[in-house]
C-alpha cells in the first residue's frame, strides 16, 4: 500500500478529517462508498417502496452472498447474514442437540463474554460444564493441552480467534485439527479477524464461524455473517424459523437445506448492500496487504507505548494483531479513553465482562485498547503515543 493509496483511502473516509480513530476493533470508520450504498438504497425505498426496492437489487444481493462466501473460502449455501454476530452465533449454538448432565464444553481462556453467557446458561440447565483450555507460555490457547482434555463427554470446542482484550492471535488451525480428529463440533468467533486476516474456513476446520461487519471490514453497524459447514447443518435443529427458513408446505414445516436456515425473511437490505461494498473494497485492496500494514502500525504503537514510564502493554502471544491493549498506572482505562477523546483520538476500554476468564486469570479489571487499521498513518500512531505519554506523566506527578 503506497502513500498515494493511503491518501486516497483517507480522502474517501470523511471521519479521517475530524479525528484519529483507533477503535476499529469496536467499529471502524466506513468509507464513502459504503455510506452511499446505504443512503442510495434508502432513497430507492422512499420512492419505490421497500419491497419493490429489494426486488430491484436482487442481483446485487446475490453478488453480496457470492463475494462474502468467497471472502472466507466457503460455498454460497454456507453463509447467512444477520444484524448481530453474537445473535447468529447464539442461534446456531441453540440449534445443537441439547446438552446432557456430565457433558463438557471446552473453550479458550479468551472466549468472548457473550458466547460464554450463552454456553453457561445451557450448561447450567443441563448439569454440564464449561472448561477453559490451558494456555501455552505465550498466553495463546494450547492445542496440546486441548488434546489431553478430549474424552467422550466433550460436546463442543469454542475459540475466539482474536480476543477482544488484546493483540493475541490464537492458532485456530491447530485447534481445528484437534477438534476434527475427535469429530467434535468446532465454533470460531472471527469478529476481529474478518477484514484483518485472510480467512479460509476449510483450513481452519471449523463447523461454524461468525463475524460482525462493523469492525475491520469497515461495513455498517447492524450487519454480520455466519458460516455453517454444509454437512454440519443436518445436525442442527433451530429453535426458531419463519416463512423463509422453515415455510409450511402442505401443512408441514420444510426447513431450508443451507445456512439461510438461520436468516429471517426480514432483512436490512440497505445495510447489507453497504456490507457488500465494504467486502468489495477489502477484496480490491487484498487482505494480505491489509494484514501486513496493520502489523507494521501495531508494532510501531506497541514499541512506542513500551517506552513510556507507568504504561504497560498487556498483549499476549507471539503472533499479534492490530488490537493493542495497555494500562496506565493509577489511571483507569475509561479515564484514559476520555482524556484521549478530548484530544480527538478515539480508543476503546474493555472490562471483565468482555473476556471474563482471561481478565480474571490475569488480575485485570479494565484495559485501554487502541486498535489500528490499514488507513491509519504513522503520524497518527506517533500522535497517540505522545498523548498517552502526557497522560502518564500526569499520573506520575
Amino acid at each position: 500500500m503506497t502513500d498515494a493509496i493511503i491518501d486516497g483511502l483517507r480522502n474517501d473516509t470523511p471521519g479521517c478529517a475530524q479525528r484519529s480513530h483507533f477503535n476499529h476493533a469496536g467499529a471502524s470508520l466506513p468509507p464513502r462508498r459504503v455510506t452511499e450504498a446505504i443512503v442510495g438504497h434508502l432513497m430507492l425505498e422512499s420512492t419505490r417502496g421497500p419491497m419493490e426496492a429489494a426486488a430491484l437489487v436482487a442481483d446485487e444481493f446475490a453478488i453480496l452472498r457470492t463475494n462474502a462466501a468467497k471472502f472466507i473460502g466457503a460455498d454460497e449455501g454456507e453463509v447467512a447474514f444477520g444484524g448481530s454476530g453474537s445473535a447468529l452465533w447464539g442461534s446456531v449454538f441453540a440449534a445443537l442437540p441439547q446438552l446432557r448432565s456430565g457433558e463438557r464444553i471446552l473453550i479458550g481462556r479468551q472466549e468472548w463474554g457473550g458466547n460464554v453467557a450463552s454456553m453457561q446458561r445451557a450448561a447450567s440447565h443441563a448439569g454440564a460444564s464449561i472448561e477453559t483450555i490451558p494456555c501455552a507460555e505465550d498466553g495463546s490457547v494450547d492445542p496440546n493441552a486441548l488434546s489431553a482434555m478430549i474424552d467422550d463427554k466433550v460436546r463442543m470446542i469454542s475459540l475466539t480467534w482474536l480476543p477482544a482484550n488484546g493483540g493475541l492471535i490464537n492458532d485456530a488451525e491447530a485447534i481445528g485439527r484437534v477438534a476434527n480428529a475427535a469429530r467434535i463440533p468446532y465454533f470460531v468467533d472471527a469478529g476481529q479477524a474478518l477484514g484483518q486476516l485472510p480467512i479460509d474456513v476449510s483450513r481452519i476446520g471449523c463447523d461454524v464461524l461468525k463475524a460482525a461487519g462493523r469492525k475491520y471490514v469497515r461495513g455498517p453497524r447492524g450487519t454480520a455473517l455466519v458460516y455453517v459447514r454444509s454437512n454440519f447443518l443436518e445436525k442442527l435443529d433451530p429453535s426458531f424459523v419463519d416463512v423463509s427458513s422453515g415455510p409450511l408446505v402442505n401443512g408441514k414445516v420444510e426447513l431450508r437445506k443451507d445456512a439461510r436456515l438461520f436468516e429471517t425473511s426480514e432483512a436490512p437490505i440497505s445495510l447489507l448492500l453497504g456490507l457488500g461494498e465494504a467486502l468489495a473494497l477489502a477484496s480490491e485492496l487484498g487482505v494480505e496487504a491489509i494484514q501486513a500494514r496493520i502489523a507494521r502500525l501495531a508494532t510501531r504503537l506497541r514499541d512506542g507505548l513500551k517506552r513510556i514510564p507507568a504504561v504497560e502493554v498487556r498483549d499476549l502471544g507471539e503472533k499479534q494483531s492490530g488490537l493493542v491493549s495497555f494500562t496506565v498506572e493509577g489511571i483507569s482505562a475509561s479515564v484514559v479513553r476520555r482524556r484521549l477523546a478530548e484530544k480527538s483520538i478515539s480508543i476503546g476500554a474493555n472490562g471483565v465482562p468482555y473476556t471474563p476468564f482471561d481478565m480474571t486469570a490475569r488480575g485485570l479489571q479494565e484495559i485501554a485498547r487502541a486498535s489500528v487499521s490499514y488507513f491509519n498513518t504513522a503520524g497518527e500512531v506517533d500522535g497517540l503515543i505522545h498523548a498517552v505519554e502526557h497522560i502518564a506523566k500526569d499520573a506520575i506527578q
